[in-house]
């Protein structure tokens, strides 16, 4: 179904490849003392989620709530909200990554999705020791050039893109082979420049059905 009409676009919140020159780290240590001590929680486990699109594929993800705490409590707190249902991929770019969670389609329209509150940016250039490397598979937060914008949009690797580790907050992987062939699958997929920021846009629209929680439990760590 591709997308002619356009129209209450905001400004896009995608990942920046070259290092945003500006400094965000002053006012930040009572949040870091405040993450660390929560990242120190013994968790009963990784939460695990499903992306169910409307192509009928689907990417099963590990969350790694001891890296990231912040980040998968905000990614967990909108998939309980059903946030995700309906997204569409805006963004996808081959040997690099897909992009969703900020619009949707109605029709031929393009909508903002109505954006969440910023959370703090897991990430080392910010001040917070996060590990996990930008591979492919991996799931992490889109964000502007400010360090602690990212608040619903994220973006999964395709490949290894180690020139992201230290700037974004990466919080999950996939857990299985179809999982990522999927990823690599609609990285691939066409593409066309339709104008408002949208160079990278799917020809024919992929979105999210919904995103499911793997286990029974809204209960990912231990107070």
């Amino acid at each position: 179904m591709p997308v002619t009409k356009m129209k209450k676009i905001s400004s896009l919140i995608i990942p920046f490849i070259a290092l945003c020159s500006c400094n965000n780290e002053s006012d930040n240590s009572e949040i870091k003392s405040e993450i660390i001590q929560e990242s120190s929680s013994e968790y009963i486990e990784n939460p695990k989620v499903k992306i169910v699109l409307s192509n009928e594929m689907e990417i099963n993800l590990e969350l790694y709530p001891k890296i990231a705490p912040i980040t998968v409590e905000n990614f967990l707190n909108l998939v309980d909200e059903n946030y995700y249902d309906g997204v569409i991929f805006h963004r996808v770019i081959e040997n690099f990554m897909i992009q969703t969670g900020g619009f949707f389609v109605d029709g031929t329209t393009i909508y903002d999705k109505e954006k969440r509150e910023s959370i703090f940016g897991e990430f080392s250039a910010n001040g917070f020791e996060n590990s996990l490397k930008h591979e492919a598979g991996v799931i992490s937060m889109a964000r502007t050039k400010e360090y602690n914008s990212a608040s619903n949009q994220f973006f999964i690797c395709s490949v290894d893109y180690l020139s992201l580790d230290g700037n974004y907050a990466a919080f999950g992987k996939v857990i299985d082979e179809q999982s990522l062939a999927n990823v690599i699958e609609i990285s691939k997929v066409e593409t066309i420049n339709i104008g408002y920021g949208f160079t990278n846009f799917p020809a024919e629209v992929i979105s999210i059905e919904t995103i499911l929680r793997m286990d029974n439990t809204k209960e990912w760590h231990i107070n």
